[in-house]
Formats: C-alpha cells, sequence, structure tokens
C-alpha cells in the first residue's frame, strides 16, 4: 500500500510540475526527448535556478538512478576520470608517470594509484564490505542508492553527447558498475590511511642488503606532525551551530561552509533528493557518492569539518633475520601475505609489482617523501587504516538525511560509525545544538601508547597523533569496545560530544574549544590535542561566533554577514602596530634580503588605511597578506601563547627585529617588480578566469585566519592571485521560522558544472564574487514557483 501511495504522489508531483512550468507542446517535445522508452528506473527531476536539480523517486534505486544521471549531465568527466582511477587504469590512458589529480589518494604518479587501486579490486576488498550484513556492512538502501547511481550514470552516456572538451570522445568514459561506484567511497574513506600511504605501500620491497639506515625520530616525528596539520590547509572547514538560546525566535540555526577542492573529484555537487512519505533533504553531495553529504531537511541541518583525530596508525615489525617478508608476535613467525598486481600501461609493456600485507594491514616505506620507515632486514612498518573495513557513510548520510533533530543526528553516527575524517555540527528546529567528533579511529588509548609505543612512537604520538605500536607483542593488540560497529576502533561513548551549547564551532582545530566556556577534554591524543595554541582561523572563528552568542536574537541573516564579514583576524592583531613600525623606519626605508634598500613610505600608508578585511574593494588586504606571509612565526610575537588564554594568545607583532622589516621589504618589492599597486583593490588581484572573463574571488588564505577562506595560486606575472585550488565551497546558512519550510540560503561557490559550455559553469561563481546567496528552494510551492523551473523525467 505504500509503495502504491508514493507512486502515485510521484506521478502526481510529475505531472503537475511538467504541465505548470511548460506549454503542451514543448512538454511532448522534452519527454520525446528525454523520456526513453525503456523500462527499469526512473526518475522526475525538477531543475531551478543556477541548475539545482530536485530529484523524485518512488525508492531508493530510482533516486539513486536520478542522482546518477544529474551528476553525470554536469559532471560527466571529473566522474570518469574518478572510475578510471579507482579501476586502476589512469596509466593505460595517460601514462604511468602522469600525475593524477590527488582527490582519491595521495599518488604522486599514475602507476602507484594503479597499482594500489588494481590490487584493491583484485583483493576483492570492497565485494566483502558489501557482503557484509548491517550496520558492519552498508544497508541494502545505500547498496540500492549505488546501484541506481551506476544505471543513472549509465543512462545519460547513452542517452547524451558529451560536450565538454575535458573528455568529449575519450575512450576512457565508460558505462560503470556498482562496484565502482562503492570502490569511489571506499577511496573516500581511506584518504586518511591507506590513501595517505599509496606511494609507500606500492613500493615496499623486502631489502637486498642488510645495511639500511633507521629513521630519525625528531626528524620523522616533524615531518609527521607537518603532514597531519597539511590536510586542514588542503581540505578543511568551518561550521557553527547555535542554539535556541541565542537566536530571535527559539529555534537552532547552522552555518556550514566546508573548505574543499575547488577542481576534481573532491568537489560538491548541489541537489534535492526526494522519496514522498520516506526521505526529503537537500544539499550538497561528493561527486560520485549518491547521499547528501552536507544539508539540511525540514527539521535538521548539519555540516562537517575536517577532524583532528589520526585515522590510522603504524605497527612496527620485529622481522626474522633469515627472511625479511617474515615477522615475529610472540615469538612466532608470520609469513606476510604477496599481493601481486599487474597494471596496463599507455604505449609500454604491463607493470608487476608485488605489494606485502600482514595483520596489520600492507607494509608501507613512506607516508609520503618527508616520512620515510625505511624496510630494513630486521624492521618494517604495516599500516593499520580501520576505515579499510569501513563502507558506513552512505548509511551514516541517510539517518542524517531522516533525521528529525540532533539527537537522532546523534543516534545515526552511534548506529553507522561510519565517518572516516570529519566532525559534525548540527542544529535543529527545536532549538537544539550539537558538536560531536564522532570519527572511526584506531582503537589507541593514551595507556596503550604509553606501554606499547616504539623509539619512533614515542616521538611521533605525543607530537602528531600517529601511534607506533610494537607489532611483536599481542598485547598491544588495538582490543576494542564494546558499542564499536567493528573491532580495533573507539565506541561512541569515546567520542568527544558538547550538546546545548550557546554556540558549538570547529575550524579545523581539535574539539578543545567547541565552545571556548565549556572545553572538552579528557580524550585520548589520538583525537587531537588540549591545552595547545589554537590557528588563526580558530581564533578569530571563537571571537566572532562568542559575540554573537552573546548579542542574541540572531537569524539566518547574521549567519549570511558571518560568512562574508571577510574579517581578517591576523589584520586585526598586527596591522596597525606594522602600520606605526613602518612609519618610524629611519628615512622610510628598509633592506630586503638581498642587501638593498626599499622606500616603503607607501606602504606605511596603505597598511594603516586598509580596513581589515579581505573584501574585493579592501585596498591594502593583499599587502598585508603578502607581509604577513614573510613574517616567521618564531618571530612574529611578543607575547608567547598561554593555556589561560587560548583565543587571545599569541599577540603583539615584535616589530623590534630585522626579520619584520626585511618581510617588509621584500613584499613591496615582489609587488613593485609585478607592477601591482600597493593599494590596489584586492578583487584586482585575487580572481578566477572563467570562458575568458575575470572574476574577483573574495576571502583570505588560511594563515589570515579569515572565515571565508580560498587558496588561490600566485602568479604574480599573471596579474597575482590566479585560480582557487581550495576553500570555501558548498555554504549553507539555515534557520527555522515555524512554518515547514527551512529558512535556507545556500552558495556553491564553484557552480554545479566543469563543462565550460553548460550554462551553470561559472553563474553561482559571480554570485559568490558578489558576496549574494541562493534562497533555497525546499517545499513544493517553492519549486513549482521557479521562474527556472524545467522538468525532466528519465529512465533507463
Amino acid at each position: 500500500m505504500r509503495t502504491r501511495l508514493r507512486r502515485a504522489v510521484v506521478a502526481a508531483v510529475a505531472l503537475l510540475t511538467a504541465t505548470s512550468a511548460l506549454p503542451a507542446a514543448a512538454a511532448q517535445g522534452q519527454e520525446r526527448r528525454q523520456h526513453p522508452s525503456h523500462g527499469g528506473l526512473s526518475a522526475t527531476i525538477r531543475y531551478t535556478e543556477y541548475g539545482i536539480p530536485h530529484i523524485v523517486a518512488k525508492d531508493y534505486a530510482d533516486l539513486g538512478f536520478g542522482t546518477g544521471w544529474a551528476q553525470a549531465a554536469d559532471q560527466v568527466c571529473t566522474l570518469a576520470d574518478g572510475f578510471v582511477t579507482v579501476r586502476g587504469e589512469r596509466s593505460r590512458f595517460f601514462g604511468p608517470d602522469a600525475a593524477p589529480d590527488f582527490s582519491l589518494s595521495s599518488a604522486t604518479k599514475n602507476l602507484s594509484s594503479d597499482l594500489y587501486f588494481k590490487g584493491v579490486r583484485e583483493s576483492g576488498t570492497v565485494e566483502k564490505l558489501l557482503a557484509e550484513p548491517a550496520p558492519v556492512g552498508p544497508s541494502r538502501q545505500a547498496k540500492d542508492l549505488m546501484r541506481g547511481f551506476a544505471a543513472g550514470y549509465n543512462a545519460w552516456l547513452r542517452q547524451n553527447r558529451i560536450t565538454d572538451p575535458a573528455c568529449e570522445g575519450a575512450a576512457w568514459v565508460r558505462p560503470v558498475t556498482e562496484l565502482d561506484v562503492a570502490a569511489r567511497g571506499f577511496a573516500f574513506a581511506v584518504l586518511g590511511g591507506q590513501g595517505r600511504g599509496v606511494d609507500g605501500i606500492t613500493a615496499a620491497q623486502p631489502p637486498t642488503t642488510t645495511a639500511a639506515a633507521a629513521p630519525n625520530t625528531q626528524d620523522t616525528a616533524r615531518a609527521a606532525r607537518e603532514l597531519l596539520a597539511a590536510d586542514s590547509a588542503d581540505m578543511g572547514s568551518n561550521a557553527v551551530a547555535f542554539s535556541g538560546a541565542t537566536t530571535a525566535n527559539g529555534r537552532g540555526l547552522l552555518l556550514g561552509n566546508p573548505h574543499y577542492p575547488w577542481q576534481g573529484g573532491r568537489r560538491f555537487w548541489q541537489s534535492q533528493q526526494t522519496i514522498p512519505g520516506e526521505l526529503n533533504v537537500s544539499g550538497g553531495s561528493l561527486l560520485g557518492t549518491a547521499t547528501i553529504s552536507i544539508g539540511h531537511n525540514a527539521r535538521v541541518a548539519w555540516s562537517h569539518t575536517v577532524a583532528t583525530g589520526v585515522p590510522m596508525n603504524l605497527h612496527q615489525l620485529t622481522l626474522d633475520p633469515a627472511d625479511p617478508t617474515t615477522y615475529l608476535v610472540d615469538g612466532k613467525p608470520e609469513r606476510m601475505t604477496k599481493r601481486t598486481v599487474t597494471v596496463a600501461t599507455k604505449d609500454g609493456a604491463p607493470v608487476t609489482r608485488t605489494q606485502w600485507w600482514t595483520r596489520y594491514g600492507p607494509v608501507v616505506t613512506s607516508l609520503g617523501a618527508p616520512v620515510p620507515l625505511p624496510w630494513t632486514s630486521t624492521t618494517a612498518y604495516a599500516l593499520n587504516d580501520p576505515n579499510a573495513a569501513n563502507l558506513r557513510a552512505s548509511d551514516t548520510a541517510l539517518g542524517f538525511s531522516k533525521a528529525r533533530g540532533t539527537a537522532d543526528v546523534l543516534k545515526s553516527l552511534r548506529r553507522t560509525q561510519g565517518l572516516p575524517w570529519v566532525n559534525t555540527i548540527a542544529a535543529d528546529a527545536a532549538g537544539h545544538s550539537l558538536f560531536t567528533q564522532s570519527q572511526v579511529l584506531p582503537r589507541v588509548t593514551d595507556e596503550l601508547a604509553r606501554r606499547c609505543s616504539t623509539p619512533l612512537g614515542k616521538v611521533t604520538y605525543p607530537t602528531a597523533g600517529l601511534a607506533v605500536l610494537d607489532g611483536s607483542r599481542g598485547d598491544c593488540a588495538l582490543g576494542g569496545d564494546a558499542d564499536a560497529v567493528q573491532p580495533g576502533i573507539f565506541g561512541p561513548a569515546r567520542m568527544p560530544t558538547l550538546t546545548d551549547a550557546p554556540y558549538a564551532e570547529n575550524s579545523n582545530d581539535s574539539a578543545w574549544l567547541a565552545n571556548a566556556e565549556r572545553p572538552l577534554t579528557g580524550y585520548e591524543r589520538i583525537f587531537g590535542t588540549t591545552g595547545t595554541q589554537r590557528s588563526m582561523r580558530t581564533r578569530g572563528a571563537i571571537e566572532d561566533v562568542a559575540t554573537l552568542a552573546a548579542r542574541g536574537g540572531l537569524t539566518v541573516r547574521d549567519l549570511q554577514r558571518q560568512q562574508f564579514a571577510n574579517r581578517v583576524p591576523a589584520g586585526d592583531l598586527i596591522a596597525a602596530d606594522a602600520a606605526k613600525a613602518c612609519a618610524a623606519l629611519p628615512g622610510g626605508t628598509a633592506t630586503g634580503s638581498d642587501g638593498k634598500a626599499v622606500d616603503v613610505t607607501e606602504a606605511c600608508g596603505a597598511l594603516a588605511a586598509w580596513d581589515r578585511t579581505a573584501n574585493t574593494d579592501s585596498r591594502g588586504a593583499l599587502l598585508f597578506d603578502r607581509l604577513w606571509r614573510r613574517i616567521p612565526a618564531a618571530q612574529l610575537w611578543k607575547v608567547p601563547f598561554s593555556a589561560a588564554d587560548p583565543v587571545g594568545t599569541p599577540n603583539t607583532l615584535n616589530a623590534d627585529t630585522t626579520a619584520f622589516t626585511t618581510a617588509l621589504a621584500d613584499t613591496v618589492t615582489e609587488l613593485r617588480t609585478a607592477n601591482i599597486p600597493l593599494n590596489s583593490p584586492l578583487g584586482e588581484h585575487q580572481f578566477v578566469v572563467r570562458n575568458g572573463k575575470r572574476i574577483p574571488v573574495p576571502g583570505g588564505t588560511e594563515s589570515l585566519g579569515v572565515w571565508n577562506k580560498v587558496e588561490p595560486v600566485w602568479d604574480a606575472a599573471g596579474g597575482g592571485y590566479t585560480e582557487v585550488t581550495t576553500g570555501s565551497s558548498y555554504i549553507q546558512a539555515v534557520g527555522w521560522d515555524g512554518s515547514r519550510c527551512p529558512v535556507a540560503r545556500t552558495l556553491l561557490t564553484y557552480s554545479q558544472s566543469s563543462n565550460p559550455h553548460s550554462p551553470h559553469y561559472s553563474d553561482q561563481t559571480r554570485l559568490f564574487s558578489q558576496e549574494r546567496w541562493v534562497t533555497s528552494r525546499f517545499c513544493e510551492k517553492d519549486i513549482l514557483s521557479s521562474p527556472s523551473l524545467r522538468v525532466v523525467r528519465v529512465r533507463s
């Protein structure tokens, strides 16, 4: 009965929207073009402004079908490229020495990417996870979505001609399977673990000599700390949830500002998904996934930030002196497992390599070039990644999508434990707020680390959160928590969680100061630190949201203003002092690193007049940005960090050193050499180019602490900052007013499509430039009233 009702509602919605949006002749013509007469899966897609699809289907397989079809319409080349990656076929089509786009792993060359992903495919890793019963494996609903997504993608390929020059006519754009879609989800899951070590996994070979240097513990620990901290810079986020105690109407508010890549396979794509009577959710999905990653429904909204938890650990192996492919556990030998993989290459012979696997995971010889882990005749390192057994993110997302409040968000996290490397921040219509660092992390307690760390681990664990455990001891196994979904991970009760605080905020630092008045402590080091210096972005964010919460009476409009305030916290701390120190220089000159005197008088005035923002019309912002980057951190502050004042310290520019004056001289020289006026508007030199036209970009880079973060590429010869690599992506400001429709404003900064021929290639990018928003059309009345409404009925 329920299924028949859903079908009737879907049919009625499709008929109503089609007849209200199009003249009869146009509707018939469109149906003939886009409604092929094949049986099987189907969906109705209603497009509103900016190419945002509202997908209606009768069940999960059909919803996946509509989602796959619509994603392909906007992003077929990016999707196809990712499917080539997870099939291990990049070397075949693009050559073994070319580089992937780093969206699905850290592999530096196609060959190492292929060796890893082909090994995953041939070992049946993903198939085994798909076969696990829920909640350990994905639910039937999640699998139906994957199956439908593959069918929808394939249907679009059959029914349409590719116009995107990135893959038009390319042999590597081919139909996909449910396994391909699941493998892409697996790649996302292991990004922080095996995905980080792909080069080291595929390069690991037994030593041919007995001589090999052990890694320097201090250097390796420093490199590991920098490597793990870099994740937040490359793919971070801000999010804040306000409880009803701070808002104008007692209902919650959420502002989500994820900082994700602007190109490649980790882009977001925006949609609404509806199964009448079952599911109704809107938001952004990571490309290639069939669920909403960050979004809202009628009652709750959520966002994610990249967490500080380290989703992997290492086990140091003690090897059999007679055989470096045999390791000892409690004195008993265990042979490593060989995984031999052959990869086809373009214009060359196939390449065959052997990988070596242990009870802990693969042998790895590095975590990127800065973190060497040499395999010697006595020692090797194995990488443990619990997310290699986690294909549950879709079920976590489905739980969020159906939630009626933050309590249901927590229930979904506890039931599925599907999130590998993010925090969750949420608010609901009843006025609740939530922060939780509910990650899938190796169950490395501080006690276990004290008892079982190797000499290397005794340095890397406290400094970087990376445990290196003694793999020769059975009593150093990770163990398990009774409430954990899988062995070897922390259970939900161990997760740092904050409920119903006036505000709950995260900007990629640890859980400690999610609310500065209610600090979270007592969690294990692998989750993150307490009592340590916060990033400039965290400090600025806490100042902003704490001020808003204390003021009260908040609305969605306040969230919108916060997103585009573009305040530069670093500027508020030192710009005035820098201008005074500059003006005090004898003769208005400073000596550069080349020993030459530079007239900096103009810079003094520009710094003094700057409004301390990173708006496109801000004069002096670019000068300050380039200056700030040059002052060595060790010589920047007079007042050091204090855990008693973590938001206010460090502070006060140390302008008495030559480090400041040298940086000032070099900055002025750099800008003048590039013919960039010192007080020119930021937007003239921070921009992207779309179809030959410059679009100014507001916001600031990571180190400046700007909430609206963007990371463009510095190209002085090209006019300044060009092309954004990462930054503000799918932004949403969500609240409730007591009606059935949420009050939501959204923005997809880089727009829906990567195809330069698409009308939705840069339309939202222009909105972002102008600091404008899209009013979310969530309820039927709003969708039907869209002046841009276009209806497409798709079938297999």
